[in-house]
């Protein structure tokens, strides 16, 4: 890897914290959202869901997850309840009292249990904007980004959230009611989302999520536009992917990637970023690059859902 690349990489690589730094504290979370800004990511890569009164809930599932979430009596929630506890059914006050944090995470020994509910998204903006202004921060590259996922699927519709467009509609006002349009990217496996959040507002920034092994252009045929990101599941990449997303005017940023050897072969290939639940290991990587001295691999725990 030569200097010039090492440049590029200081200057414009967008490492994202999965959400927020899920390998190092509650998904989803405030406090991981905060510690993510501290270690230095360029984006808070975060879920979006819609409660009973309308608001955005930042949640990667639609419901109150089995695999760490606790009734407001303190019983785990089963695997078999898990979908009846839907947020779009609840109003803020039935959602903060489950808690999703205290009983950690079996997958990630290093997260650190604390008890903690699912945030609305303009209580993440707030938080965020306050410890910047209060410890002077600033992520990498500036002001800090964000990449919020529209968690819609078709069959779900008016069952566990809104109508897509509807959905697209109350993420894209609050981000435009919060100042953060330039800062933020919309991204989805939905093309829907994607064409409705394209359709309010042709310049936000959107990004395909995409888990299958289609490739580029079928993925590419399933939008009527041409998004800013192609975020593919890292495995699914190679050099000739990349470099067609490219010549398309697309940013490449593939998820998630917990370990030190797959970083450094995708920032070889020519990615443009990478959303990683751990964003320490992802900052100590694009250091030892910047500094020319790789040391030998370590990997952190964990797993790639």
């Amino acid at each position: 890897m030569n200097s010039t690349h090492a440049d590029r990489l200081s200057d414009s690589f967008d490492l994202q914290g999965h959400r927020g730094a899920r390998g190092l504290a509650p998904e989803n979370s405030i406090p991981a959202f905060l510690l993510a800004f501290d270690l230095g990511v360029t984006t808070l890569e975060m879920d979006a869901v819609i409660n009973a009164e309308g608001h955005v809930v930042v949640s990667h599932e639609a419901w109150m997850s089995a695999s760490i979430c606790s009734h407001p009596d303190g019983r785990a929630v089963e695997l078999s309840e898990e979908k009846n506890l839907r947020i779009y059914a609840m109003n803020g006050a039935e959602m903060a009292a489950y808690d999703c944090g205290k009983r950690g995470h079996p997958g990630f020994p290093r997260q650190r249990p604390m008890p903690v509910s699912k945030p609305l998204l303009r209580d993440v903006f707030r938080a965020v904007a306050s410890h910047a202004d209060a410890t002077q921060g600033r992520a990498r590259g500036g002001a800090v980004r964000y990449n919020i996922e529209i968690k819609s699927r078709p069959e779900y519709d008016g069952a566990f959230h809104p109508e897509v467009v509807e959905f697209a509609a109350s993420l894209y006002a609050l981000v435009k009611e919060s100042g953060l349009v330039a800062q933020t990217t919309i991204q989805s496996f939905d093309p829907r989302a994607l064409e409705a959040v394209h359709r309010i507002d042709p310049q936000i920034s959107t990004s395909l999520i995409v888990d299958n092994a289609g490739g580029l252009q079928a993925n590419l045929a399933r939008l009527g536009f041409t998004p800013a990101v192609y975020s593919p599941y890292f495995r699914l990449l190679d050099t000739l992917q990349v470099e067609a997303a490219h010549a398309l005017g697309m940013r490449v940023i593939p998820w998630t990637v917990n370990d030190e050897e797959t970083m450094l072969e995708l920032i070889t290939m020519g990615v443009d970023g990478l959303i990683t639940d751990y964003p320490d290991l992802g900052m100590d990587v694009l250091q030892r690059i910047r500094n020319m001295r790789l040391e030998p691999t370590r990997r952190a725990p964990g797993f790639t859902p």
